[in-house]
């Protein structure tokens, strides 16, 4: 008997990645980075490829290696690579790497040496983000750089890129400037003699509302596990994961009853009280303290009191709950339960966090829509 899972439905993933798919005409790289945001990396990645998906993006060198080690022969690109990295192993095994500085380039072309094969390279420009990426200064250095490790045979520069800001906020101007920006720096590494053939921005709130981001390839990350990058909108995508656990515990305690650490939540009558086997070890956020919704008997409850590291306490009333009844902290919403997307708002965050903290060795993924 369980006592605790993280659910996902790779079915649910696969049609969000078919509706991805639909609405471009541009090729499409899932991304799985972070765990496939909690999802499980491989799972989720091979569902992904299986509706559609041409590519997957990751994060790190040792995500993408460990796809390639799982027998993923799709297309990978990983873009955060710290200094001395064996970058060459992921080169040698047709992983795609970025470069946002002369000297990550350096890094890439000694690893194309290394491994007797050019590094392919997608060149990062910081079009408004101020986070990863060359700056617009320090661009024509880059690019007159990749063009002559192009030249030497140590890179194959296949990919120009960078990332929105405000993409979730469709309407936003920075988009445009960001757009703009991108664009004359295509038109830079043209004349730096650079033919990229993957041109790439979109994440998933662009891809569902700015066609006019896609260029060659679209980067969808939240929406293939069903979720919304924009507030107040599904675009018929269905959320993949749901959180879960059985009753521990019941017990019956009078009004005025102090409940878990600093008694910052007492009982206003007599009143029944259910002990859940899941805390902040297992991915509930100790925000949650006072304000995280879970449903349990046929109702939404808020969590009394303070999370703790492995358990959370519901007031259910005189409701009828027994040890052993199922509380659910979220999944699609379809039977009442909240989703994530609640408990990003009862706790202010977003959905992204929620779905991330989940699953782990004392909480296991279970997964629908397997095939064999």
């Amino acid at each position: 008997m369980w006592q605790a899972e993280v659910r996902v439905d790779l079915d649910a993933i696969r049609e969000n990645v078919s509706r991805l798919r639909a609405g471009t005409t541009a090729e499409v790289m899932a991304v799985v980075k972070g765990d496939g945001y909690g999802h499980g990396m491989l799972p989720a990645g091979r569902a992904a490829l299986e509706a559609g998906a041409d590519w997957l993006g990751v994060c790190t060198l040792d995500e993408a290696l460990t796809l390639r080690r799982a027998g993923v022969t799709a297309p990978v690109l990983a873009w955060l690579l710290a200094p001395g990295q064996p970058l060459h192993e992921g080169v040698a095994v047709d992983v795609d790497l970025s470069a946002a500085s002369v000297e990550q380039l350096g890094e890439l072309a000694v690893a194309g040496q290394r491994a007797g094969r050019p590094t392919r390279t997608h060149l990062k420009v910081d079009t408004g983000l101020s986070r990863g990426g060359a700056t617009v200064d320090d661009w024509p250095a880059l690019l007159e750089a990749a063009a002559k490790a192009q030249a030497e045979g140590a890179v194959e520069v296949v990919g120009v890129w960078s990332h929105l800001v405000y993409a979730d906020a469709p309407g936003h101007p920075t988009t445009d400037r960001q757009l703009a920006v991108f664009a004359e720096a295509l038109a830079l590494a043209e004349r730096a003699g650079l033919r990229p053939r993957y041109r790439h921005l979109a994440n998933s709130a662009a891809t569902l509302t700015r066609p006019d981001t896609h260029f060659d390839l679209v980067r969808p990350g939240l929406a293939v596990y069903g979720l919304s990058p924009v507030p107040g909108e599904t675009f018929g995508l269905r959320p993949a994961m749901s959180a879960r656990a059985r009753v521990m515990l019941t017990k019956r305690v009078p009004a005025g009853t102090g409940v878990s650490y600093g008694h910052t939540y007492t009982t206003e009558r007599e009143t029944t009280l259910a002990v859940v086997p899941l805390g902040y070890a297992d991915g509930v956020p100790r925000h949650a303290s006072n304000s995280g919704p879970v449903h349990l008997a046929g109702r939404v409850r808020t969590i009394s009191g303070r999370v703790c590291m492995d358990q959370i306490v519901l007031d259910c009333g005189d409701d009828e709950v027994a040890a052993g009844d199922v509380a659910t902290l979220f999944g699609d919403g379809a039977n009442g339960e909240p989703t994530a997307d609640d408990w990003a708002e009862a706790v202010g965050t977003i959905n992204y966090e929620i779905v991330t903290r989940f699953g782990s060795v004392r909480v296991p993924r279970v997964y629908d829509g397997v095939r064999t």
